[in-house]
Order: structure tokens, then sequence, then C-alpha cells
């Protein structure tokens, strides 16, 4: 199960919740509860570990990232861009599309900032190389770009400290690192290469001692990294094609939620369902919110 240079005695991988996701990305730990989105189903879901209790929204159109927002409730990114969602009623009131011309794009993943910026990213659905952008959501609700040109923007998190920020953009098959301050980012550099993989970096999460989890596509397995030396730390194999993303959670955030997709033709028990890996020994940062 486990393959890399730390060994772990009591690793254990349980299947949380009942949902059954088409594609489930996105997932964050915020006030006791595991969100995430179903992006195909236009979904995005609350999940209960403890008790399996499951909350489940519909809203209106693929969904790619969820936040939670400091004055309650969540911001959504998706096929028409920045959204809140106020999950008493259900109701999303849009924000801002940054890109309504590009037909074939949508908004991918996204995380917030420590100082209360969400940053998310758009994809190319038709693999256009670089029709996409990494755009930031200020406070003051003003959308700007971050970075671009990019194909598939993905994983995204901040160090300990907020000076640094790891980015995704899949098709780049390697994580990057810029420096980070109000709202900038600046000096990008590639601090990990997957290239030497068959499969697709996606979702990402990092953990207090500043190794990053990332998520493979099509890879089955979440991989941790070291991003001062670029060298594999440990690898996790889970039994679905599609493993899309990572969030650290639990009431001491050391458990490592994992989401993922139904694959178009392989046939797989688990596919589509929600993870729970413990007795990893390591522990996440806990997640940030919209200060707007």
């Amino acid at each position: 199960m486990v393959d890399g240079l730390r060994f772990i005695r009591r690793m254990k991988v349980d299947l949380i919740g009942k949902y059954r996701a088409q594609w489930g990305e996105g997932p964050i730990w915020w006030e006791g509860r595991l969100v995430y989105v179903d992006i195909e189903e236009h979904r995005v879901i609350s999940v209960n570990p403890d008790s399996g209790e499951e909350e489940v929204f519909n809203v209106g159109e693929r969904v790619g990232a969820v936040v939670p927002r400091q004055k309650g409730g969540f911001v959504i990114a998706g096929d028409s861009g920045f959204h809140f969602l106020d999950p008493r009623s259900g109701k999303t009131t849009a924000i801002s599309d940054p890109e309504p011309e590009k037909k074939n794009n949508r908004f991918n993943d996204g995380k917030c900032s420590p100082d209360g910026h969400f940053f998310a990213g758009t994809i190319s659905l038709v693999k256009k190389e670089g029709d996409a952008d990494l755009y930031r959501l200020s406070p003051n609700l003003e959308v700007s770009k971050s970075f671009g040109p990019v194909t598939n923007s993905n994983g995204i998190v901040w160090s300990k400290d907020g000076a640094s920020l790891y980015y995704i953009d899949t098709p780049r098959k390697s994580v990057l690192r810029f420096n980070y301050a109000n709202g900038e980012l600046k000096n990008p550099e590639e601090v990990v290469s997957t290239k030497d993989l068959k499969s697709s970096p996606d979702g990402m999460a990092i953990d207090e001692d500043g190794n990053l989890w990332v998520a493979f596509c099509h890879g089955a397995r979440v991989i941790c990294y070291d991003p001062t030396s670029g060298t594999k730390v440990q690898q996790i194999d889970l039994p679905c094609l599609e493993t899309t993303a990572v969030a650290f959670g639990g009431v001491g955030l050391d458990e490592l939620y994992v989401t993922t997709g139904i694959h178009k033709s392989e046939i797989e028990e688990d596919a589509g369902r929600l993870f729970r890996i413990s007795g990893l020994g390591v522990k996440g940062l806990p997640a940030h919110a919209f200060a707007g």
C-alpha cells in the first residue's frame, strides 16, 4: 500500500459517507466538516466524517472549487466564474466571470491565501495549450490575472509562513514555487518534476513540515514530495485510477482526505468515493477563508 522512505506502522484507509461523485475535486476542511465538489454533477458536498452525514448543494453548473468565507457561507468557482454560495438556502450569487467569451473553459481548482484572497484557475476543456489563466479574487471583489498562460490550472497551497505559494499547471507535469506577498506572485521556479510518471499531477495539500502531497489523476496514487530537494518522500496507492485531490483534516489535521472520479472505461468499485487516510504520522496546515 505504501512505497517510499517513510515507514508507516498503522496507516488506515476508510471510505467516508455514501456519496459517489462523477468527478470529485477540491476538498477542504472547515469547521469540523470536509467540503468538496462534484464537478460534472454541479454539486458541492459537505460531510461529517464521524457520522457520515452529508449535505449536497446543486449549484446549477460545473463547479471546480469551493472555499469558506469569513462572513459565512462559501465562495465557488465554476463555468461562469466566481459566485457566493449560501448553504442555508442553497442559492448562489454571481460575483464576476473573467472569461465569459471562452465557452470551452471553466474554473478548476482553487484555494484562499493566508491574507484572504481566493486564487482559482481555469482549464481549457479542449486542451488548447495556453488558453487558461490563474486568477485572484480579492476581498474587494475585484478579479485580476495572477499567472499565465496555463492550460489546466490545478493544485495550489501556501507554505506555513505564507511566503511561498506552490502551484500545479497539470500539463507542465511539475510543481512551481512563487514568492508570495500581498496577493502578488513573483519569481516562479520549478521545485518538483513529475515528468517521469505517465499519470498527471492534480490537486495538492501541504503538511506542517512543508512537504507537498500530490494526487495523481490516471495514476491511482498520492505522492509526498520534499520541495526543497524535489525528491519523493513516500507514495500511497489507492484503488481508483482517477485520484484527483487531497486535503488534511480531522480534529488534529492529521487525516488525509482524498477525492476520486469515475474512469471513462474502467469499472472500479469505489471510484468516485471519498477516502480518509489516518495513521500517517504527519499533520496538515489549517485552511484559510475568503476575506471578502
